[in-house]
């Protein structure tokens, strides 16, 4: 049996995931990440329950985890408008930080080989092998290389991904909170040219993360003097704001969140996760997309890598992969980006949740499609 060398590039969901597959096939691979576990990353720490099986499957024990069950949602605009919805699957709260440590320590557990503070700032494919180089000049040779490294990263710009050429207009903040709301409880709340979530995780704590559009940053300059000009217009997160215990002396924080559409494939690099591109936080649980997204490559890797060293079996993988990711989240995708459109804007979003409160199957519907099928 061929044992193909692989490198993924990026430790995140979507590049934890596909190389746990891997690793537990006894497949050679190395991950690679810039930074060293754990630590937080700008994220709303909601996980579709579409993935308990999978995490099950790696032979991890998410009912030990001891994370909070959530399967209620609330979603307000900034007139104080409410729509409450049941989750029918509904998803769980934990941490990216304790998340990512479980799967990179079972990574490890596993056969993987580990790379930590390292970056990546090159990759060439020469004659069907794959030459990567790091900041130090160490350079790694591979049979596959897997982009996970996220939406947006210098290296996308070394390898000239047309994305890269437009800027974004987003930034993410994230906090954690000791707040009084129901631990099974979701809350999406609007405010003018963004939104915010907030949902229990583990240890009694809660994640608050919002995006908002950069010109509202520019426009006040201080993130707590955008807070208090624009997000506390909502006076459900004029209560947060007010009322719940901040955690950290500041907050986490992500600028240019790019959602452009990108290749799947870029010049034979396998992307995965929000390097593959185009997972905007309203498509449905981006945190289960990654996921699943790493699996499916994973298993493409480990199908067509077992036939021959023939090039041509590159392209049939890359062609699978492709096909599986468009039946699986393309559908999904597209509703959560319309979906989308209708927050962030002050008028439309109270419309909007008068709308889907007088239509509650048409709501029930809208959110049933942007959450999985178990896998």
């Amino acid at each position: 049996m061929i044992h193909p060398k692989i490198i993924i590039i990026g430790g995140g969901l979507a590049g934890l995931s596909a190389g746990l597959v891997l690793a537990k096939k006894g497949i050679r691979v190395r991950l690679i990440e810039k930074k060293d576990y754990p630590f937080h990353r700008v994220c709303g720490e909601y996980i579709s329950n579409e993935v308990w099986p999978f995490l099950k499957s790696l032979d991890l024990d998410p009912e030990g985890w001891n994370v909070p069950q959530i399967n209620q949602l609330e979603v307000s605009s900034v007139q104080g408008r409410i729509l409450k919805q049941d989750l029918d699957l509904g998803g769980f709260g934990m941490s990216r930080y304790n998340l990512d440590k479980i799967l990179s320590e079972s990574f490890v557990e596993w056969g993987g080989e580990l790379i930590t503070q390292t970056k990546i700032n090159q990759v060439d494919y020469i004659q069907n092998e794959f030459y990567l180089k790091d900041s130090t000049g160490k350079t790694y040779q591979a049979d596959y290389v897997i982009g996970a490294y996220g939406k947006r990263s210098n290296l996308d710009q070394v390898l000239n991904r047309s994305f890269f050429k437009n800027r974004s207009p987003f930034l993410g903040i994230k906090y954690h909170l000791n707040f009084d709301l129901p631990k099974n409880l979701i809350q999406l709340h609007n405010f003018q040219g963004g939104y915010a979530g907030i949902s229990a995780i583990e240890n009694q704590k809660y994640c608050f993360c919002y995006l908002s559009k950069t010109e509202n940053l520019k426009k006040h300059k201080t993130i707590p003097e955008m807070e208090s000009e624009v997000l506390k217009k909502n006076p459900y997160l004029k209560n947060i704001f007010e009322n719940a215990e901040f955690l950290w002396d500041k907050p986490q924080v992500i600028q240019e969140i790019s959602f452009e559409p990108k290749e799947l494939v870029f010049d034979h690099i396998l992307m995965c996760g929000d390097s593959a591109g185009l997972i905007s936080p309203l498509c449905g649980n981006g945190m289960a997309i990654a996921l699943h997204s790493g699996k499916i490559l994973a298993e493409c890797i480990l199908e067509w890598s077992k036939k021959s060293e023939n090039p041509e079996n590159r392209i049939q993988l890359e062609n699978d992969y492709k096909k599986r990711w468009k039946n699986l989240f393309h559908k999904r995708l597209w509703v959560g980006r319309q979906i989308q459109k209708l927050f962030g804007n002050n008028t439309l979003t109270d419309f909007t949740l008068g709308a889907f409160n007088s239509s509650p199957k048409l709501t029930r519907l809208l959110i049933n499609s942007t959450h999985g099928n178990p896998f």
